[in-house]
C-alpha cells in the first residue's frame, strides 16, 4: 500500500510559514510517504491556497515527493491557461506533478468564472480535456470546439513527463467513472465519500476496465480519507466536526459520518476496510494539526494497516 498526505493549505491572512511547510515537505519525505496533495477552493469562507501556486512552493521545497492536486475542477478554468500553468509546473517539479480533474458539484457560482448557467459542464469538460490534451502532445494545435477555437497555435514548453502528467479523475457516479477509464490514468474516490460507497464504486471501475480491454496495471485507484488520530475519541470527532465546518460550511455537517477519527485502534480497523478494497494508494487527510497529526499515524496507524 502507498501513501499520500495533504499539503496543509488553510492559512489565515499573515499566517503561512514557509519554514514549515518546508519542514513538513521534508518530514512526511522520511516517513515514507510518496506523494502530498491539495485540493482547489477558489471561492468559499474558508483561507484555501491556491494549488499551482502552492504545489510550485512545495516542488521548489521538496525534490523527491510526488505533488498533486485533487481535483482542479476544469470547466471553471480556461484550459489553455490551466494547460500551460500544469506544464510549467511539471517541468519545474522535473516530473513529479500528479492532475486531478473534475467536473464539480452543483451550486457553485458560475457566473464567477465566466461559465454560463446553460452551458453543459459535461460537454465543458470534455472540450477542456481534449483542448489541454492537444496543447502538450501537438506540436500545432487547429482546434475548432464548441467552446474554444484555436487555428494554426503552439505552446512550449511541453510537459516534462510524456505524453503528460498522469490525470486523475474524481467523479461517483456510474457515467463519471466510466469516463475515468476511457480518459484517464486513474480514479480518486472522494474524501466525501464513505468507505461503503467507494466499495460500490471499485467494481464499476474494474468492469470499465475490462469491458475496454484495458489492463488494470495502467489505471491507478486512490481514495483519500479525511482522518483525526486521538486516544480521546469524543475529542476527534468535536475537532474533526469543527475542521469540517471551517472548510466546507454547512455542508461539513453531513460528512462527519464518512471521517475517521479515534484511537489508533480504530483508525486502523477503518483504514483495513479502505484498503480492503483494493486501492492502490491512500490520501491521508488531516484536517487540523498536520504535524502531529501526520507522526502520530506514521508512528501508531500506517505501519499496522497492511
Amino acid at each position: 500500500m502507498r501513501y499520500g498526505i495533504s499539503i496543509p493549505q488553510h492559512f489565515a491572512d499573515g499566517t503561512f510559514q514557509p519554514k514549515a511547510l518546508r519542514e513538513y515537505l521534508d518530514r512526511a519525505e522520511e516517513l515514507g510517504f510518496e506523494s502530498a496533495w491539495m485540493t482547489e477552493q477558489v471561492i468559499g469562507s474558508a483561507p484555501s491556497m491556491s494549488p499551482l501556486e502552492l504545489l510550485a512552493f512545495a516542488a521548489a521545497s521538496n525534490e523527491r515527493l510526488r505533488l498533486g492536486c485533487s481535483v482542479f475542477v476544469t470547466p471553471l478554468h480556461n484550459p489553455v491557461h490551466l494547460a500551460k500553468r500544469i506544464s510549467t509546473l511539471d517541468q519545474l517539479s522535473r516530473g513529479r506533478l500528479e492532475v486531478g480533474v473534475g467536473i464539480g458539484g452543483r451550486g457553485r457560482m458560475l457566473s464567477a468564472f465566466d461559465v454560463a448557467p446553460d452551458d453543459n459542464l459535461v460537454r465543458r469538460f470534455n472540450e477542456g480535456l481534449d483542448l489541454m490534451q492537444a496543447l502538450w502532445t501537438k506540436p500545432t494545435i487547429d482546434f475548432d470546439g464548441e467552446f474554444w477555437q484555436l487555428a494554426a497555435a503552439t505552446m512550449e514548453p511541453k510537459p516534462f513527463q510524456k505524453p503528460y502528467p498522469p490525470l486523475w479523475f474524481g467523479g461517483s457516479k456510474p457515467a463519471a467513472l466510466r469516463r475515468a477509464v476511457r480518459r484517464g490514468d486513474g480514479f480518486f474516490g472522494a474524501g466525501s465519500s464513505s468507505t461503503a460507497q467507494f466499495a460500490e464504486q471499485v467494481p464499476i471501475v474494474r468492469a470499465a476496465l475490462a469491458e475496454t480491454g484495458r489492463e488494470p496495471a495502467t489505471f491507478r485507484i486512490a481514495k483519500r480519507v479525511y482522518i483525526a488520530v486521538d486516544d480521546d475519541a469524543e475529542r476527534a470527532r468535536t475537532r474533526m466536526a469543527e475542521a469540517l465546518v471551517a472548510q466546507y460550511g454547512d455542508f461539513g455537517k453531513s460528512l462527519l459520518p464518512v471521517v475517521v477519527c479515534g484511537a489508533p485502534e480504530t483508525c486502523i480497523e477503518e483504514l483495513r476496510a479502505v484498503a480492503n478494497i483494493g486501492p492502490e494508494m491512500i490520501l491521508i487527510n488531516p484536517l487540523f494539526d498536520s504535524a502531529p497529526q501526520m507522526e502520530r499515524l506514521a508512528a501508531d496507524v500506517l505501519p499496522h494497516v497492511a
